[in-house]
């Protein structure tokens, strides 16, 4: 069983920097990818950015050039190093594994999740 525990968010002001962590335990790559979805009140859940067992990354347009997903695989953990934080970066963020091929095809965000963390908040003020 896959289970995903986020921590590191909290308030900061815009212009500064936070690091998620996402400890994945019972993961594996194989054919998925591991990563984070946001959600901001009243908006739909966006996929943020996500890291597969090549060491591909994806990073949405919004948040490309400030946020760096990386993963150390001895540690089980996966981190978004997010800068220049916007005040619109504010939103519960949830770590999420799924899978990432398609038809044969690398699919970004991962068309089908298996498994949700519980979901960290991050507050931009400014």
């Amino acid at each position: 069983e896959v289970q995903l525990v986020e921590s590191g968010g909290g308030l900061v002001q815009a212009g500064g920097s936070l690091r998620l962590s996402c400890v994945a335990s019972g993961f594996t790559f194989d054919e998925n990818a591991i990563g984070w979805f946001r959600q901001a009140p009243g908006k739909e859940r966006e996929g943020v950015s996500f890291i597969n067992k090549y060491g591909t990354t994806y990073h949405a347009d919004s948040v490309k050039g400030r946020f760096t997903i990386s993963s150390d695989n001895a540690k089980d953990t996966v981190y978004l190093q997010m800068n220049n934080l916007k005040l619109e970066d504010t939103a519960v963020y949830y770590c999420a594994a799924g899978k990432t091929y398609l038809n044969g095809k690398r699919v970004f965000p991962p068309h089908e999740i298996d498994t949700w963390g519980q979901g960290t908040q991050v507050t931009v003020s400014s």
